[in-house]
C-alpha cells in the first residue's frame, strides 16, 4: 500500500469522481494498493468481474466499482463508490491524494546558462544543467540534472524535462510536456549517400517539434529532419525505447508502446495506436484511428480504423487465418510421413 499524502473521506471522494457512494462516508481514505493487498482505510478498484473473488476477501476501506457490479452473498469491503469507469476514477483520485509538492523555483549554481536564455516564473533548472545561447524556456518549466539545451531550443511553459534529456538545436516542444530521462530530441537522422567509397552522411538541416501534452519515454530517440521537420502531435504518448526517424510525422492523441520504431518520412495519423516492438517503415502512411499488434511490421499503406498484425503487417483477422492454417500442417505433416513409411 502507499500512504497518501492528502486524505479524503469517502463521501468527498466519490463526488469527486461524480460517483455513487454506497457505506459510510465519513471513512476517511488515507492510503491506496490493490485489492489483495490494501487494507484498513485504503481505496482500491475493481476493473473486471474476473477479479470478483480478490473483492470478496479484500480488506480496503473503499473500493471503486464499475455500474451494475453485484456483490456475491455481501462479502468484500463494506464501502463502495459506483462509478462508469473505475480505472478513470481512480487516476482522478491518485491526482488528489497525491497533490503535487508546492512549486519553489530555482536555478543551481552549478547550471551553466548561455547569453540571451529567457525564461519565464518559477522555473527550476537542476544541477549540471546546460542552456545554451538564446534558449527560451516557459513558465514553470523543469531541467533535470545534466538535462543540456541546445542554442534556441524552446521549451513551453509547465514542461518537464528529466535527468540528461538531450535536445538539440532546432527543437521545439509546447506546454505540459514531460521527457523521461535519457531521452534525445532532435538529433541527426540515419540518412547516407552510398557509393563505392562508402556511405557518406546527408546533412540534416531540419528540426524537430513537439506538440502539447506530448509524453516521450525515457530513452528514446526523435531525429531531426533532414529537409523538413519531424513532429509530434498533441497528446500523443510514446512509451521508453521508440525511435522516431527522421522527417517522419505523428498525428494527435497517438499511443506508441515501448520499442516501436517508426523509420524516416513516415506519416502516422491521428489516434493511432502502435503495440510494443511494432515498426512502420519508411514512407509509409498509417491512417487515422489504426491499430498495429505487437511486433508487427508495416511495410505497405494501413487504411484508417483498420487492425493490422504480423509480419509483414496484413489486416489482422487475415494474420489469425494464415497463423490457423500454418497450426494445421503439422498434424497433416505427420500424417503424410507416416503414410510415406508404410510405402517404403
Amino acid at each position: 500500500m502507499v500512504p497518501a499524502a492528502a486524505p479524503l473521506t469517502a463521501a468527498a471522494l466519490a463526488e469527486l469522481v461524480g460517483g455513487r457512494l454506497e457505506g459510510d462516508g465519513s471513512l476517511v481514505l488515507n492510503a491506496v494498493g490493490p485489492l489483495d493487498r490494501a487494507h484498513g482505510a485504503a481505496l482500491s478498484f475493481l476493473t473486471s468481474p474476473k477479479y470478483a473473488e480478490a473483492f470478496a476477501s479484500s480488506g480496503a476501506g473503499a473500493v471503486l466499482v464499475p455500474e451494475g457490479f453485484q456483490r456475491r452473498g455481501g462479502a468484500g469491503p463494506a464501502v463502495l463508490i459506483v462509478v462508469k469507469d473505475p480505472q478513470r476514477a481512480m487516476a482522478q483520485a491518485l491526482t488528489a491524494l497525491f497533490p503535487p509538492a508546492p512549486r519553489v523555483g530555482r536555478i543551481d549554481p552549478t547550471a551553466r546558462l548561455g547569453r540571451g536564455v529567457r525564461f519565464g516564473c518559477e522555473v527550476v533548472i537542476g544541477p549540471f544543467v546546460e542552456v545554451g545561447d538564446g534558449a527560451v524556456l516557459g513558465d514553470r518549466v523543469t531541467l533535470g540534472p545534466g538535462a543540456v539545451i541546445e542554442p534556441g531550443v524552446q521549451v513551453g511553459s509547465d514542461s518537464e524535462l528529466d535527468a540528461r534529456v538531450m535536445c538539440y538545436r532546432g527543437t521545439v516542444i509546447g506546454a505540459r510536456v514531460r521527457i523521461k530521462a535519457g531521452a534525445v530530441i532532435g538529433g541527426t537522422g540515419f540518412g547516407f549517400v552510398s557509393d563505392r567509397r562508402g556511405h557518406h552522411p546527408i546533412p540534416h538541416v531540419g528540426g524537430c517539434r513537439i506538440g502539447d501534452d506530448v509524453q516521450i519515454g525515457a530513452n528514446s530517440c526523435i531525429d531531426r529532419g533532414s529537409i523538413d521537420d519531424t513532429t509530434i502531435g498533441a497528446g500523443t504518448k510514446l512509451d521508453n525505447l521508440v525511435h522516431i526517424g527522421h522527417n517522419a510525422h505523428l498525428g494527435e492523441r497517438c499511443l506508441v508502446m515501448g520499442g516501436v520504431v517508426v523509420a524516416g518520412t513516415a506519416r502516422i495519423g491521428n489516434d493511432v495506436i502502435l503495440a510494443g516492438h511494432s515498426a512502420v517503415g519508411g514512407h509509409f502512411t498509417v491512417g487515422d484511428r489504426a491499430r498495429i499488434g505487437a511486433m508487427a511490421g508495416v511495410i505497405s499503406e494501413v487504411p484508417a480504423g483498420a487492425d493490422f498484425s504480423g509480419f509483414p503487417a496484413r489486416p489482422h483477422r487475415e494474420f489469425l487465418r494464415a497463423q490457423a492454417a500454418l497450426y494445421r500442417l503439422a498434424p497433416i505433416v505427420d500424417k503424410l510421413e507416416a503414410v510415406a513409411e508404410e510405402r517404403s
